[in-house]
């Protein structure tokens, strides 16, 4: 696999215990909340002090209105939100689950469209996964206008996986999109778990099993629990080297500390698993663009718990033009709002992860604080030495995220080792992701934002 994640030896495919230094020190996670808000706040308090007199020199030539606005998007709220993420990271403990004597018979569900570069290698790395129960697996064909289905008959019929495994190709007359394939899917299910996996992913060993032990040992009410996904195809150029860090350091660590909080913000249909029952209670995907953050605040909204496998990993395709990237995060972005437009009772919900469901509704403001105040802010002090904008905090938010990232860095690495993994280096990688993704991230979910709220026409 071409990825920052190198293969080094066997891995297990979970710990039986805790160490008794953990044991010992344990903090009940709301109480870790409690102590994430409060330095958060903290922050944010002191952060505003030491703003007052950048806000004045700000107000005397804009209005003090305006200059509350601009300084509360360039550098309070980041620094807001970085410092109860830092907070999160260092109270996290991540529960250590026991092998599981008998796994329970599962259902997964394979969309694709279009896939036949990827399709076969996607069903052999399910083929390799050592799980000793029946494992059903539909590859859904969305209306492919290539061999793909062709390529997956192919795969039926040379049965190269185990006995217990079955393989079964359902056509769809015509492409319809990703959440009516998978829905189709769904009514052929026969087991209570059903998992879903894109159709250019590849799984990592014991991805199913260390996936299915989550779910099965979280709390009763966990309906949802999604799996670690990584980039497969990073050394293609530098657009996917960014894409692997963003995945590797911004993706799992945020839904690591979603989880902590008890409701990870999106089970993501590159990899995950579902209990059938609170699938057909929400009715399956509805058919949005982002199907994914939809069902999974449907169910947040209902009272379910999702869920997050930092140990059940795949590897997937990330898109290698900035072109293919700009339209992925466009897609993303509109799904947030999709999200809370048909789920807006989920702000007033009394949930330990309201805070991240509330930076989610922040997002918009940001980009466009980063974009539009931020970004000629850093032009002006750098050619014309005007510092209005580049302030006393926004140079403090560097030392904060670099902190942020070296310790999402060293946490993500500690993960990786446990199970047989290596952290390739690529420094050059990290400083630019560290510096620079925002600039080429910002402008696709501005677009993503207003096309939902405008109502544009949507197409998958």
């Amino acid at each position: 696999m071409t990825s920052l994640i190198d293969a080094v030896g066997a891995a297990p495919a979970s710990a039986t215990r805790r160490s008794t230094r953990d044991r010992a020190i344990y903090v009940p996670v709301r109480w870790k909340l409690v102590l994430a808000l409060v330095f958060g706040f903290a922050w944010f308090s002191l952060s505003v002090w030491i703003a007052l007199p950048w806000i004045a020199g700000i107000a005397a030539i804009m209005g003090r209105p305006l200059a509350w606005v601009l300084v509360t998007g360039v550098a309070l709220l980041p620094g807001l939100a970085n410092s109860f993420l830092l907070a999160g990271l260092l109270l996290d403990r991540r529960p250590v689950f026991a092998a599981v004597a008998v796994l329970p018979p599962i259902t997964v569900l394979v969309a694709a469209y279009n896939e036949e570069a990827c399709i076969e290698d996607t069903l052999a790395s399910l083929a390799r996964q050592k799980y000793d129960s029946a494992v059903h697996i539909l590859v859904i064909d969305d209306g492919s206008t290539d061999a793909t289905r062709a390529r997956v008959q192919r795969y039926v019929e040379a049965r190269d996986y185990p006995e217990h495994f079955a393989v079964e190709l359902i056509g769809m007359p015509q492409n319809g999109g990703k959440a009516r394939a998978l829905n189709a899917g769904l009514a052929r299910a026969a087991h209570d778990l059903v998992l879903t996996v894109d159709a250019d992913t590849t799984l990592f060993r014991d991805a199913l099993a260390n996936l299915v032990v989550n779910q099965l040992q979280s709390p009763p009410n966990t309906a949802a629990t999604a799996g670690t996904v990584l980039v497969r195809n990073s050394r293609v150029n530098f657009i996917t080297r960014l894409q692997e860090w963003d995945y590797f350091l911004g993706i799992a660590v945020v839904k690591r500390i979603q989880s902590l909080f008890q409701g990870t913000l999106v089970a993501q249909g590159a990899f995950s698993i579902y209990r059938k029952e609170a699938l057909l209670a929400q009715g399956g995907w509805q058919e949005t663009v982002g199907e994914d953050i939809v069902l999974t605040w449907a169910m947040l909204e209902d009272g379910y718990r999702v869920g997050y496998a930092e140990n059940a990993f795949v590897f997937t395709n990330v898109p290698e033009t900035y072109g293919a990237y700009y339209r992925q995060r466009k897609r993303w972005s509109r799904g947030v709002i999709e999200a809370f437009k048909r789920y807006p009772r989920i702000l007033a919900n009394p949930r330990m992860n309201l805070p991240f469901v509330y930076l989610n509704l922040a997002f918009p403001f940001l980009d466009l604080a980063y974009l539009f105040v931020f970004v000629p802010g850093v032009i002006a002090a750098l050619v014309f030495q005007s510092y209005l904008i580049v302030g006393v905090l926004t140079l403090l938010l560097i030392p904060l995220a670099a902190f942020v990232n070296a310790l999402m860095f060293l946490k993500q690495r500690a993960i990786f080792r446990r199970y047989g993994l290596r952290v390739r280096r690529n420094l050059l990688g990290v400083v630019f992701f560290t510096l620079l993704y925002q600039l080429i991230l910002s402008p696709a979910s501005l677009v993503g934002y207003a096309s939902e709220l405008f109502n544009r026409r949507k197409s998958w």
